[in-house]
């Protein structure tokens, strides 16, 4: 199955508009947080700044969210993990509403108070979760649900590499077989669980394999490429909508910047992300765009405008919506 023109242009736009807001972050993120002359000894402040706490980035995973969502209804759900971003924008979540989150304001999705890995917007089934291997059982709970309300709505759970040896992993596979759940668990291999590599964390290379030990499809994408998880994403969606039960994919992403946004990275060779970098998956689809006569350079470079736009707006309209009330901390709580 391959992409129309349409989902190639949207798949596009939709990964431009993700690495700007990812670049973006990285600026606004260090606001505040720098000591205004670095010497030595001096920390990093984490909890200074417009967005306090920890960030985590996806620049260079992109095809990843833009190759699964292009096949998915606004009734379909999808749960990411704590890298979020990338997969609430394919999803159609709010850019204002989801900015405003992270500055901790009224104005966003949990009104200030979740964050950016704590992101939820019902109106378009997205949600996420801070927690390693946590998107997994609420995946399955709205496949489930689906399947019980007698529709052809697919639930999407997105996890990194390192969630593969969380108890939830296991748990969530065997009971989605056996229940025969329309939900389709997408593993994003970006090589390093924080700073631990796959090859010193799990025994075999690929996940994707442990698939046959629950009784459903694994499959792999070896390249960090939209159309290849198109291809890939659009069977498993299908099978599910079928009523024939789940699939694993495991896509081998690259991870651009650190775990976190300060951290050192002293555990990648150096020079690591550069070389990454130089195998791109956004100049690749503007080639392949190129070459089927679909876009052009001025298409292009309005498509990037277009996104630096739409970003630069978020990141105003978060920085100047209100605080919320001090009163307000214990509405919307469980007490």
């Amino acid at each position: 199955m391959d992409p129309t023109s349409e989902q190639l242009l949207w798949m596009y736009r939709t990964m431009v508009e993700i690495r700007e807001y990812e670049e973006t972050m990285v600026k606004v993120y260090l606001e505040g947080k720098l000591p205004p002359h670095i010497q030595k000894g001096l920390a990093f402040d984490i909890g200074g700044g417009p967005v306090p706490g920890e960030m985590h980035l996806a620049a260079g995973q992109e095809p990843v969210a833009v190759g699964v969502c292009a096949h998915l209804r606004k009734e379909d759900t999808v749960v990411g993990a704590h890298r979020p971003h990338h997969f609430a924008i394919a999803k159609g979540v709010p850019l204002d509403a989801m900015t405003a989150e992270m500055f901790g304001k009224a104005t966003g999705l949990g009104r200030g108070k979740g964050g950016h890995m704590h992101l939820f917007d019902p109106e378009h089934k997205f949600s996420c979760s801070g927690i390693v291997g946590a998107s997994m059982p609420p995946a399955c709970g709205a496949a489930l649900a689906a399947k019980k309300r007698g529709t052809d709505h697919v639930a999407v759970a997105f996890f990194g590499e390192g969630a593969t040896n969380q108890g939830a992993f296991h748990e969530s596979l065997n009971l989605a077989a056996v229940w025969r759940l329309p939900v389709i668990f997408v593993c994003e291999d970006n090589k390093y669980a924080i700073s631990v590599e796959k090859t010193d964390s799990t025994s075999i290379e690929w996940n994707a394999d442990r698939a046959a030990g629950y009784g459903m499809p694994g499959v792999r994408v070896p390249e960090n490429d939209a159309i290849a998880v198109y291809r890939a994403a659009g069977e498993a969606v299908a099978r599910a909508r079928r009523g024939d039960g789940p699939t694993l994919i495991e896509v081998k992403t690259d991870r651009y910047l650190g775990h976190f946004q300060g951290d050192p990275e002293t555990y990648r060779p150096k020079g690591e992300a550069d070389t990454l970098r130089r195998h791109d998956p956004i100049p690749r689809l503007a080639a392949f765009l190129k070459e089927g006569n679909l876009i052009n350079e001025t298409g292009l470079q309005a498509i990037a405008q277009e996104a630096r736009q739409r970003v630069a707006d978020a990141y105003d309209f978060g920085r100047r919506s209100p605080y919320p009330e001090p009163r307000d901390a214990l509405l919307h709580v469980f007490v």
